[in-house]
């Protein structure tokens, strides 16, 4: 599983063909990928991470606050493309990203795993869906995990 996790002042995620929108304020928006083999461990872990991990400023401006600490929104987006392998040629593959039929409810379960570890609800996208997502970066503060391999 890897994330890519963005301290945000507001994001969001629209469908215009459909209608449907989501946003958040300050908070972090989680690009998400999973490949064959992630699982429940995986989710669990990650999930304790984004929730846990310090990238808000304290009294004194120092990175040491968590979203949970904060009272911060977060967003999470399936983006299957984080997976994408570049070494050959100039078309990436996405050989190494789950199938929708594994990746969708892994990707549910990573919902529903960060909300509770945030204490709060989170907003999502909709998986596989050709969706308009705006940020507006803070910091900026852009951190890539893998559960596999830690901090890439």
């Amino acid at each position: 599983m890897r994330t890519v996790i963005q301290r945000v002042s507001h994001a969001g995620a629209d469908i215009p063909a459909t209608g449907y929108s989501a946003a958040i304020g300050r908070g972090l928006l989680v690009l998400c990928a999973f490949e064959e083999g992630d699982g429940a461990s995986d989710i669990e872990w990650m999930a304790g991470k984004i929730a846990r991990l310090r990238i808000f400023d304290d009294q004194d401006g120092v990175m040491n606050l968590s979203v949970t600490d904060t009272g911060g929104e977060i967003m999470v987006i399936s983006q299957f493309t984080l997976y994408a392998k570049t070494a050959r040629g100039n078309r990436p593959s996405y050989i190494r990203a789950a199938k929708p039929d594994t990746a969708i409810p892994l990707y549910e379960q990573f919902c529903t795993a960060v909300s509770n570890a945030a204490g709060r609800p989170v907003a999502t996208g909709v998986f596989g869906a050709d969706m308009k997502v705006s940020l507006l970066n803070d910091g900026p503060v852009t951190i890539i995990i893998d559960s596999k391999q830690g901090d890439i």
